[in-house]
């Protein structure tokens, strides 16, 4: 067991995750291999780690367990909610399609909102987070979306 007094980065890194899950789920299903690691690599770095730092995180909780660890199983795990979003958008599916299928619930697509709100208020490039915005929010097809 770790502990850490750095709240703000654990609480970032948990829920920021969800939404670089829902981008890794579209990449997937959409897009080349190429395209993949790439993507996964700029979510932690630079991407969520500059809205953490400007919050007050500690710059190292991103690359720990917090960050990198909860990142890759949540992108990269079959039982993923927020990646099998991702997955059925990147196949075509709509997201109240996808909503109404599930039992469970994805966090990642409010945490999205949120973080693009949160993102544009503290002036924080987050180009994922703004993609993954417009995927869900404002209809963007999946393969129109910069990382494809």
């Amino acid at each position: 067991m770790y502990t850490t007094d750095d709240v703000i980065g654990i609480e970032l890194g948990g829920s920021l995750k969800n939404v670089m899950a829902i981008a890794a789920g579209v990449v997937t299903a959409s897009a080349s291999a190429t395209t993949r690691a790439p993507r996964s690599s700029r979510g932690v770095s630079p991407e969520l780690s500059r809205l953490a730092i400007k919050l007050g995180a500690h710059p190292m909780t991103l690359a720990g367990l917090g960050g990198i660890g909860d990142l890759l199983l949540t992108c990269t795990g079959d039982l993923s909610r927020n990646r099998k979003v991702g997955l059925e958008i990147g196949r075509g599916k709509s997201l109240s399609e996808i909503l109404g299928s599930m039992n469970e619930v994805a966090e990642g697509v409010r945490t999205t909102k949120s973080a693009y709100e949160l993102s544009r208020r503290e002036g924080v490039e987050m180009p994922i987070v703004d993609a993954v915005y417009r995927i869900l929010y404002e209809n963007m097809n999946a393969r129109d979306a910069w990382w494809v």
